[in-house]
């Protein structure tokens, strides 16, 4: 064979190929794994071009890929004040008179719901804290808001709106608004007059942050969402100077009300590509979170809540699915509760066999055991995030559990469950949800933490699949990613410690010693 660019030897080689488990020297050329063997194979591998890196015994593994990330859009979702260590009200009051400014606002990130000690959220709670400059807070869902009064007359707020898709201004039975936005339309009131980061700072703060991703062992990640559509122009911008630390698989939005206009504009983003990034398929939502009231479930949560789709018409869901599936287009949908993963099933039943292994469900944080064999049955492809399970508790106390009572909380997150009917589960972190660090996506599998703690966990070997096989499945990418194999894309992780055998607390920390994407060293640690 003609010389690799590259040649790592001395490793513990995890390939995840049948036809080859095991190695212990890897070589790559023009991207692609170009061989897999033993150090005596190595010789015939190298020439004067070619790179040789000594992994020392470290455990080499495919490539891990976050299967759901949010890292172009999450730049403006996690600026400002990180309050994911907000306890309590007293603890969030306090945070926010300590708190700078952006642009004359407070911004803030990652509240807990179960920071409110299960009262409502309401903008009195704060009010007094900052009273003269515009707040604006993401709870830590992604889907919801709390704001001051300041922020809701900036934002020309002052009582309850109608939406094309389930959101809510939440107001009281005055009439008066509490400042709790709850979904992607009411919250975009404010975030229309939020202060705008330079087109030079996101390029900057983008290429930081996939650079620290690559450092935890990720190479590429799929992204559920195209920003404000001007995602392309700056990931092309980042080309025309570099490389991307990450390759990119982003999922444009379609919202509800989207006509055959807004579908074919839809399938004509497919094209957009650039080197390590492309536009691949389309992101929907069923419903919202069970936190905010709004995931759809089969029976009303505690508060009588959960009982409608985020699509008013659901059928009108279907419809697009359809038509986007008979352009050869991809599609993920957020689903959470029982009823709207029970709807996105049937929605792919009714596509037949062609619907196989083409469309995926994301989250899926509650669902009955009768659901659980038409993943495998149909195809469908489960998305989960196991850092999740770190916003409940063990003891059903937290705001997720008692919405859905004991019964829905007992059967959460049940990413084993579905493994073992024979579903495909990739697996990843929804950043800024949680956060990006692969290793404890990793973890957190094998450990589920709060209500899915007495669930059944996954073994590493089964966590590991999550972060490669099986997303490389879930991009329609099986045949060329998600295994070390000749011809197959040179994605690659060299750990200190072996992923699968080492105690999950190990793997949660353990040092990345390099990370290669598509052939390129894109992290060094040796």
């Amino acid at each position: 064979m003609p010389a690799a660019d590259l040649v790592l030897t001395g490793a513990k080689v995890r390939t995840l190929d049948p036809a080859r488990p095991h190695a212990t020297a890897v070589a790559v050329r023009d991207g692609l794994i170009a061989a897999v063997g033993d150090a005596s194979d190595a010789r015939d591998w190298t020439g004067p071009g070619t790179e040789t890196v000594d992994l020392a015994g470290a455990a080499l593994t495919p490539g891990l890929t976050d299967s759901h990330s949010h890292p172009v859009w999450g730049l403006d979702m996690a600026t400002g004040l990180d309050l994911s260590g907000v306890t309590d009200v007293d603890g969030l009051r306090a945070a926010l008179r300590g708190a700078g400014r952006t642009g004359g606002w407070i911004l803030g990130y990652g509240l807990d719901h179960n920071a409110f000690g299960g009262r409502p959220v309401d903008r009195a709670l704060v009010e007094d804290a900052v009273p003269d400059v515009p707040v604006f807070l993401r709870l830590y869902d992604g889907h919801s808001a709390l704001v001051n009064g300041v922020a809701l007359r900036a934002a020309g707020i002052d009582g309850p709106r109608s939406f094309a898709q389930r959101s809510e201004i939440v107001c009281d039975a005055t009439g008066r608004p509490t400042g709790h936005l709850i979904e992607h339309a009411a919250m975009a009131l404010v975030t229309a007059v939020l202060p705008k980061p330079s087109h030079d700072e996101r390029r900057t703060r983008l290429v930081a942050l996939l650079s620290a991703m690559a450092a935890t062992g990720l190479t590429g990640a799929h992204v559920m969402d195209l920003g404000d559509g001007d995602v392309p122009d700056l990931l092309t911008a980042v080309e025309a100077t570099g490389d991307l630390p990450l390759r990119l698989r982003l999922a444009p939005w379609c919202m509800p009300g989207a006509d055959v206009g807004a579908l074919d504009e839809l399938v004509a983003l497919q094209r957009l590509r650039g080197r390590d990034w492309l536009v691949g398929g389309v992101k929907f939502f069923m419903d919202g979170t069970v936190e905010g009231g709004t995931a759809w479930l089969e029976h009303p949560d505690c508060h009588g809540r959960g009982t409608e789709a985020f699509w008013p018409d659901p059928a009108a869901y279907s419809a697009a699915v359809r038509t986007l599936h008979a352009a050869g287009v991809r599609t993920a949908t957020h689903a959470i509760g029982d009823a709207a993963v029970r709807h996105v099933l049937d929605t792919v039943a009714s596509l037949g066999e062609s619907g196989r292994l083409a469309h995926r469900i994301e989250h899926i944080e509650t669902v009955p055991a009768g659901q659980l064999a038409r993943f495998a049955e149909l195809g469908v492809i489960a998305s989960m995030q196991p850092p999740h399970t770190a916003y409940t508790r063990a003891d059903h106390t937290d705001e997720w559990s008692r919405r859905l009572g004991d019964e829905r909380a007992g059967r959460a997150w049940r990413c084993r469950d579905l493994r073992d009917t024979g579903a495909y589960v990739a697996l990843g972190s929804d950043w800024p949800i949680a956060h990006y660090d692969a290793r404890q996506v990793l973890a957190t599998a094998r450990v589920p933490r709060g209500a899915a703690a007495a669930g059944r966990s996954l073994t590493g070997l089964m966590a590991l699949e999550g972060c490669t096989t099986h997303a490389a499945v879930a991009a329609g990418e099986q045949t060329v990613a998600g295994r070390i194999a000749p011809g197959l894309r040179a994605d690659l992780t060299a750990f200190a410690v072996d992923p699968v055998d080492a105690p999950a607390d190990e793997v949660a920390d353990a040092p990345v010693r390099l990370t290669v994407s598509s052939g390129r060293v894109t992290h060094r640690a040796l």
